[in-house]
């Protein structure tokens, strides 16, 4: 029976075997936050700038409000929903949370020095929710939404043009005059109004739902008794906005009325008497 004192020690050690327990959200997100800083170095929390904390599959992050001064954060590539873990962290300057699970992006607004936001890839659907929170951004240069559920809406990038008109680059696009002109028009329907009615003295209802499909509206008919650039045509139209589109196929007359030099003597002229005592001409030139 020499056998069994090492049979029992064995049994022993295999009842006692400690079982691991699988580490949390937060848990899991705080070693990926230690394992940077001891790759940067950083042994102090004042001295850490960026944070490299990409592809490592977080469903969650834990507070950075301890990081002060963090201007630079790579988040990409992972499975978060939200950002609340963003509160206090005003010196960040670069936020990158492209292809993650995002489906709201409460919290942002208290980032004012943010110059650079990545958001494309995730699940962004309310576009109100998401241009609320970014308005506050005065710093904010380069925006990326794109391959988000809200940029199915109609005119979603003039929309976002016009609420956030400090954007110099849109999805990797750069905004041009021509798009904020365009959307003035579409969007500011005071100023919209005003220069609608100097043009045609009407208004015209330049409202937008971002929710609702793009109408486009039924073909107008010109009337049969109506001719371009007649300008005495007394048509009666049933409906106002038939009058504006008349008006507006109708082309404008500019007449320039000037001196005709050829018809005035020059000075030898009238010394030699050549061109007889006829007086100057007006010359006048049409343009359509």
């Amino acid at each position: 029976m020499a056998w069994a004192p090492n049979h029992l020690a064995r049994a022993f050690r295999h009842s006692t075997r400690v079982v691991s327990v699988p580490e949390t959200a937060l848990e899991i997100s705080l070693r990926a936050v230690e394992d940077q800083l001891k790759i940067c170095g950083h042994k102090r929390d004042a001295d850490v700038f960026e944070l490299f904390l990409s592809q490592k599959e977080l469903t969650e992050v834990i507070d950075l409000s301890r990081f002060k001064k963090l201007k630079y954060l790579w988040l990409h590539h992972n499975k978060l929903h939200g950002i609340t873990f963003l509160t206090k962290n005003y010196c960040l300057t670069e936020l990158y949370l492209n292809n993650n699970a995002i489906f709201e992006i409460e919290g942002l607004h208290s980032l004012p020095s943010l110059h650079i936001l990545l958001l494309h890839h995730n699940e962004l659907t309310d576009i109100d929710a998401t241009v609320k929170e970014l308005k506050g951004m005065l710093n904010l240069k380069s925006l990326s939404l794109y391959q988000n559920p809200l940029c199915q809406y109609n005119l979603y990038r003039l929309y976002i043009i016009y609420h956030l008109p400090g954007v110099e680059l849109l999805d990797r696009n750069q905004v041009t005059e021509k798009e904020r002109r365009s959307m003035i028009t579409i969007f500011n329907h005071k100023k919209a109004h005003i220069v609608q009615s100097i043009a045609f003295r009407g208004k015209v209802d330049a409202s937008w739902n971002p929710r609702s499909p793009f109408k486009q509206k039924p073909a107008q008919r010109i009337p049969p008794d109506f001719s371009f650039a007649n300008n005495v045509d007394k048509t009666v139209f049933d409906d106002p906005e038939d009058a504006v589109f008349v008006r507006s196929m109708k082309r404008s007359a500019m007449a320039i009325t000037c001196l005709n030099w050829d018809t005035v003597p020059t000075r030898e002229e009238k010394y030699l008497d050549e061109k007889g005592t006829e007086s100057a001409q007006m010359l006048t030139i049409t343009l359509r």
